[in-house]
């Protein structure tokens, strides 16, 4: 269900969205639960965002970047600075928006787990929403790991069985196999057409997530992997206000704060995967 500022949303004269995006709008407007914006404005800008999240999700699996453990994380030095703990941390005087579309052009060089690929995604899609110059501005100071982010880019965590496409799942493989903790799980953007990708397993259907996953359990496990109800959005609404201040103040530049979103099944945080979440 939309609201847009407490009413129920009825698509504006002139509005055109391609296939993709009409198909995003379906399943905000089918959703019990209640989607609400400001105006139609910013219900546009959360669609936009979420088919670039899909595309940004296609793009990652096509780059060549591969998956590494926290321990084996590498990536091209002449954009970042790998931390002892396995992040990605931009080199002084180097564009976030430049370094962030390397990974894209480049991704032969780059290794790193999949929490982390799910915030490059996340912030490849905000850097092709906002454009090149709100994005510098907004994350002058890119940082990627796990699942720390700006707070300006806003990510958000809810219990849902309803996902959309441009959302985050984790598929749980609760008897994975102790030679590989990594594999206790799967983060997977929701794209098009039932499909999910993983970062370290690629494109398929929640079963072919399951299926490799319970591939890597212990043996004689007869617990299957299967997928949560805890689901990770990006908190649109914020980005675009912030993003819109950007664009009308062009010399104010924000150094950005650093959180942590933490889940687990029976609150949102992301605490208990964060050791070994690939």
């Amino acid at each position: 269900m939309i609201v847009i500022s407490g009413e129920p949303f009825h698509p504006p004269a002139g509005w055109v969205l391609d296939e993709v995006e009409q198909k995003i709008l379906e399943y905000l407007q089918q959703d019990a639960a209640s989607h609400s914006y400001n105006s139609p404005e910013e219900l546009r800008f959360d669609i936009r965002y979420r088919r670039y999240t899909i595309d940004a999700a296609e793009a990652l699996q096509e780059s060549g970047a591969s998956f590494e453990v926290f321990a084996d994380t590498y990536a091209d030095p002449d954009y970042w600075d790998v931390t002892s703990a396995g992040g990605l941390r931009l080199r002084y005087g180097i564009s976030p928006a430049e370094a962030l579309q390397d990974i894209y052009r480049n991704g032969g060089a780059y290794g790193f787990e999949c929490a982390t690929a799910m915030i490059i995604v996340f912030y490849y899609a905000a850097l092709q929403t906002i454009g090149q110059t709100a994005f510098n501005r907004l994350f002058p100071n890119l940082y990627l790991y796990s699942w720390h982010m700006d707070t300006d880019l806003g990510l958000q965590s809810v219990q849902t069985d309803f996902y959309i496409p441009g959302d985050v799942v984790y598929f749980n493989n609760p008897d994975f196999h102790s030679d590989s903790p990594q594999w206790q799980g799967e983060n997977a953007v929701v794209l098009m057409n039932d499909l999910f990708f993983g970062h370290g397993i690629g494109i398929t259907t929640a079963a072919g997530m399951i299926r490799v996953l319970n591939e890597l359990r212990q043996p004689g496990s007869e617990q299957s992997a299967y997928i949560t109800n805890v689901v990770t959005r990006a908190d649109t609404r914020r980005l675009y206000r912030r993003s819109q201040t950007t664009v009308r103040n062009n010399s104010w530049i924000q150094k950005p704060s650093v959180i942590v979103i933490q889940h687990n099944e029976t609150s949102i945080s992301y605490k208990r995967y964060q050791s070994y979440l690939h």
